[in-house]
């Protein structure tokens, strides 16, 4: 009888110890994923909410309203076509067709349902009409309506797909998330409906394409950290470096001879970081990728952003060779490749993507307040700051020549990524750099989707953006 009591108080811990640890999972899940949860379209008590409650005014950093709700009870963006059609994504829209807006995804502020209820017992006894919470964002709409009209005023970009992130790499502020091509919420037609180029998808967050030779920051952070004397080893680019039986090459087939890591990097050679990946390994290049968030599940609280992938399988060395120079199967969005620039930037410290600045309630009540938080050390800071170096080079003399700005310490890093698209071999244009200087401390991506070369086409979107930044911050 004795020995059934112990067994029995055994299985009654044993139960109370997993209570315990669903109960911290429960508190866990709600915390990371209840802003994702209650947004869901099949949630009804979202659904009942948005006809029963006037939604809060959606405002940018400089205090310009992006959605609020007439006294029709209907949700309207800003006056200017051009202004609401340059925010549509990161906002969303009042029929839901951009996923993860900021008036879906922060509903349970912009819906009410953080208001106290001595606050909903004053509304009541007033007669009015439950209001939800004002959310101020850290976003710049005219700075996202001057992105997509350098987009739409350039003969290389006009009508291309596309995505723009800029961001503040000291603190994570997001100053723009721009995806292309745009749409007018307070107007959609059915052209928008069928367009083949699904401008309904936020490729800012949602695409995750080879990075191309942007990820060379990555390969030449891990060779760095890896690999004994590799600032003096010589690489050797014929133009052609044969893997089993593939062939590495440049684009555009370039040549370039004998050149140390930091020549390659400035002139993005394909050949070199081939070599360095194979050098390196799987292993080292896989784990310095995932130091820099690729295969990580990103839950970051104002933001909803498809994971980066750095693949795990079936893996040969032609796939590692490639890898090197940000090809094979690695995929990241745009949002991603600008954290990799700004924790660079950032002496190897990556900072959380942060949109929201301040909630407030409708009698005034401060709910949140910006908060900034770092989301990993990518790298040591004295890689970080040879990288630093490397990057300068590239605007300098390099192929992200066009990006330079007058007055401006410019660095970044192109890319000319190939891929298929319906079967058709397309290359997509990147670029991802920043503003060298602290009074500035600003990041940027930019993809042009089948745009081409990186240094040509994305380089010269990343100038606009530098030289507004400086002239309007």
């Amino acid at each position: 009888m004795k020995q059934l009591r112990t067994r029995f108080r055994l299985l009654t811990l044993i139960v109370i110890g997993l209570l315990f640890v669903a109960g911290l999972y429960g508190f866990y899940s709600v915390t990371l994923y209840g802003s994702r949860w209650f947004s869901n379209t099949k949630n009804t008590r979202y659904q009942t909410a948005k006809s029963a409650v006037i939604a809060g005014d959606i405002i940018d950093r400089n205090g310009v309203v992006l959605a609020t709700t007439n006294a029709d009870g209907e949700r309207v963006y800003q006056s200017s076509i051009k202004a609401r059609e340059a925010i549509v994504h990161l906002i969303g829209d009042r029929d839901g067709n951009v996923a993860n807006g900021v008036d879906s995804f922060e509903a349970n502020y912009l819906l009410g349902f953080e208001t106290s209820l001595s606050e909903r017992v004053a509304a009541l006894l007033k007669g009015e009409t439950r209001k939800g919470d004002d959310l101020t964002l850290t976003v710049d709409s005219k700075l996202s309506t001057k992105i997509v009209s350098v987009f739409e005023s350039d003969a290389q970009t006009k009508d291309k797909s596309g995505a723009v992130v800029v961001m503040n790499y000291k603190t994570g502020e997001v100053l723009a998330i721009v995806s292309l091509p745009v749409f007018d919420p307070q107007n959609i037609t059915d052209k928008d409906k069928e367009n083949p180029l699904h401008p309904f998808w936020n490729r800012a967050l949602q695409s995750t394409l080879a990075p191309g030779s942007t990820f060379k920051i990555i390969t030449a952070s891990s060779a760095l950290e890896n690999l004994q004397n590799i600032t003096s080893h010589k690489f050797e680019c014929t133009g052609a470096t044969k893997v089993l039986d593939q062939t590495i090459h440049d684009y555009n087939m370039a040549q370039h001879g004998s050149l140390t890591l930091e020549r390659a990097f400035t002139v993005s050679c394909n050949n070199a970081f081939a070599q360095c990946a194979l050098l390196l390994g799987d292993t080292a290049l896989r784990k310095t990728a995932e130091d820099f968030g690729f295969n990580d599940n990103f839950l970051f609280r104002d933001l909803v952003v498809e994971n980066s992938v750095y693949p795990t399988t079936n893996r040969n060395a032609v796939e590692v060779a490639w890898s090197g120079a940000g090809q094979s199967q690695i995929g990241a969005t745009p949002l991603h490749m600008c954290m990799v620039a700004a924790a660079i930037a950032n002496d190897g410290v990556m900072m959380e993507p942060r949109l929201l600045s301040k909630v407030q309630s409708p009698a005034g009540v401060v709910r949140l307040r910006y908060s900034q938080k770092v989301y990993r050390r990518a790298v040591p800071e004295n890689i970080a700051t040879i990288i630093q170096s490397y990057m300068q080079n590239v605007v300098a003399s390099g192929t992200g020549s066009a990006a330079r700005v007058t007055g401006l310490t410019i660095a970044g890093k192109t890319g000319s990524a190939e891929a298929s698209v319906d079967n058709i071999a397309v290359t997509h244009a990147w670029f991802v750099g920043y503003i060298a200087d602290d009074s500035l401390p600003y990041a940027c991506c930019v993809l042009v989707e089948s745009g081409g070369s990186g240094g040509s086409v994305a380089a010269p979107i990343a100038a606009s953006i530098f030289k507004y930044l400086k002239d309007n911050y």
